[in-house]
């Protein structure tokens, strides 16, 4: 029998406490956050997540309400909830099944008496089979009566059957120390050095000095052309930040204004600080599908015309730099517009993948896409839909593929980001956070403040290899959100990347060899350089620690 989710997490989180000695968390009896999710439709649904939570006892009622905007009364399953409490993580979750279609968007919103939550999860329920809704909410206000509705998203007249409902609450104080749980375990990893002399005997007492030098996980940010002949700017950026993404400068209409006029000077010369600084870099983008930045001269074109040109630009674009880029954005935004399969017919999306992915074979290929995280608000992009539209890329070949995130929050729901990420996760593939921002129409406090939020919630998952922010800085700012002024003093968003990278980073560690020669630490993953000294004798090394359960061992001879 598999070991459940929950429980496998409560045995390796109090192990771990255990292991590192902390008082504080050892005793530690609050919920263990569940990352089960699932995207296929099943025949019987599955048990509650957390047994149900504060729903355990409560069966759903029905509330009246309207569709269409017409006169037309329907009833939707709902729960009523009472003494919400202000600041605590709720994450919600439920099997839902329908009636009178073949599909639905289904999607559960929350009101009480002073705000209304419009999406807190969604789910493209079908006939005949279970489906998965994963989400999740944080209350702005206590609420002695609430009601969370399930109803349909459009103006299908349909029934939705609902079971296995849960809603676990989280304080603040658990919802970290669940964060920090993944980050302890999966973004660092316990090493053991062992210092011996040339005959193999144990030397206790030698001095150890231990420095991380690089780190595994990708932290970014998006640069401009503005970086250029900027030394202070380039000096602040290779100090923070080891990958980074190019704002505008690889677009088609930034490398070929004019048709037949190709130019990469400006992207090349961005490529040499990004070499010369050892950075890996996203590609961004192929394709953008949105017409509006779109080439005029390409928008012109039909037909056989525009087929030749699409093809060229990939040609061009992948044989100038094959291998340069860990990933390439193929066919941005491709859920909220489609430009080119308007144009080229339905399968021109996949067309640009097996170009791409003939190209340069080793570059990950991403769709990358707003809105999937930031709000489930949006009907052209809710997770189930992104997932779909994987699926069917996969159904045709694409290889090599990941999923691409944006990120450009206004106020983040951490438990229904968390919810979709984990339900993308169920994909296997790469999960990166491209192009996070926190909206303009936001004070610089509170974009500090979300900021955090966001960033600790995408470290902290398990299934995000990396994240980039959108703060490539312009004299006149930055798109949403800047981390400095244009003298790069910190304003409060870049004070908070700079406490998290402190944070991440393995601090410089000392100390002495036990009496079997050993010392041991946890250190997040990267690269180290470490030297020993014992009596007279010295010696300068490295290591790198990657992922992985076990201890990591280390010898070294004097």
């Amino acid at each position: 029998m598999r070991d459940s989710p929950s429980l496998t997490f409560s045995f390796s989180l109090l192990a771990f406490f255990l292991v590192i000695g902390c008082p504080l968390v050892a005793s530690y009896d609050g919920p263990l956050y569940d990352y089960t999710a699932y995207t296929e439709c099943k025949g019987q649904p599955e048990r509650a997540l957390y047994d149900g939570g504060i729903l355990k006892d409560d069966e759903p009622v029905s509330v009246k309400g309207s569709f269409g905007g017409s006169a037309s009364i329907v009833f939707w399953p709902a729960f009523i909830l009472h003494n919400l409490t202000q600041g605590t993580y709720y994450c919600f979750s439920s099997w839902v099944k329908i009636q009178g279609a073949e599909s639905a968007l289904i999607k559960a919103s929350l009101k009480s008496q002073d705000v209304s939550y419009d999406c807190i999860g969604t789910v493209i329920a079908k006939h005949g089979c279970w489906s998965f809704l994963k989400g999740g909410f944080v209350v702005t206000s206590p609420s002695s009566f609430s009601i969370l509705t399930l109803q349909n998203s459009d103006d299908k007249q349909i029934d939705i059957e609902i079971t296995s409902a849960s809603l676990q609450p989280f304080t603040e104080q658990q919802w970290r120390i669940n964060q920090q749980h993944i980050i302890n375990t999966r973004r660092k990893r316990a090493v053991t050095i062992h210092v011996s002399d040339e005959h193999g005997d144990k030397l206790q007492g030698a001095a150890i000095n231990i420095e991380q030098v690089s780190k595994d996980f990708p932290f970014g940010s998006a640069i401009a052309k503005t970086i250029l002949g900027n030394l202070p700017y380039q000096n602040w950026f290779a100090k923070r930040f080891n990958a980074a993404v190019f704002e505008n400068e690889l677009k088609w209409y930034a490398t070929e204004p004019d048709q037949g006029q190709v130019n990469y000077t400006i992207a090349d010369n961005m490529l040499e600080f990004i070499r010369a600084n050892q950075i890996i870099a996203r590609g961004h983008n192929i394709f953008w599908e949105d017409p509006k930045y779109t080439p005029q001269w390409v928008r012109d074109l039909t037909g056989p015309e525009l087929q030749l040109a699409v093809n060229s630009r990939i040609q061009s674009l992948m044989n100038n730099y094959k291998e340069e880029f860990i990933h390439w954005d193929v066919s941005n935004e491709m859920l909220h517009f489609d430009f080119y399969e308007q144009r080229l017919g339905p399968n021109a999306t996949l067309h640009f993948y097996e170009i791409a992915h003939m190209s340069d074979p080793l570059a990950t290929l991403f769709m990358n896409e707003f809105n999937v995280v930031e709000t489930c608000s949006d009907v052209n992009s809710t997770v189930d839909t992104y997932i779909s539209r994987m699926r069917e890329l996969e159904r045709g070949g694409v290889s090599m593929d990941g999923i691409g995130l944006e990120g450009h929050f206004t106020i983040p729901n951490p438990p229904l980001m968390r919810a979709i990420l984990d339900k993308l996760a169920t994909l296997g593939l790469p999960i990166w956070l491209t192009e996070v921002d926190i909206s303009n129409t936001l004070g610089q406090e509170a974009q500090a403040i979300y900021l955090e939020e966001v960033l600790r919630e995408g470290f902290s998952h398990p299934s995000v290899n990396g994240i980039m922010l959108w703060t490539a800085l312009h004299p006149n700012g930055c798109y949403q959100m800047c981390l400095t002024d244009n003298n790069f003093q910190n304003l409060p968003a870049g004070d908070v990347v700079d406490k998290l990278l402190k944070e991440w980073q393995t601090g410089e560690v000392q100390g002495q060899t036990d009496e079997h020669g050993s010392y041991s630490f946890y250190g997040f993953l990267g690269e180290y350089k470490v030297s020993v000294k014992y009596s007279n004798r010295g010696v300068n090394s490295t290591f790198s620690l990657c992922g992985g359960d076990e201890t990591k061992h280390y010898n070294i001879q004097l």
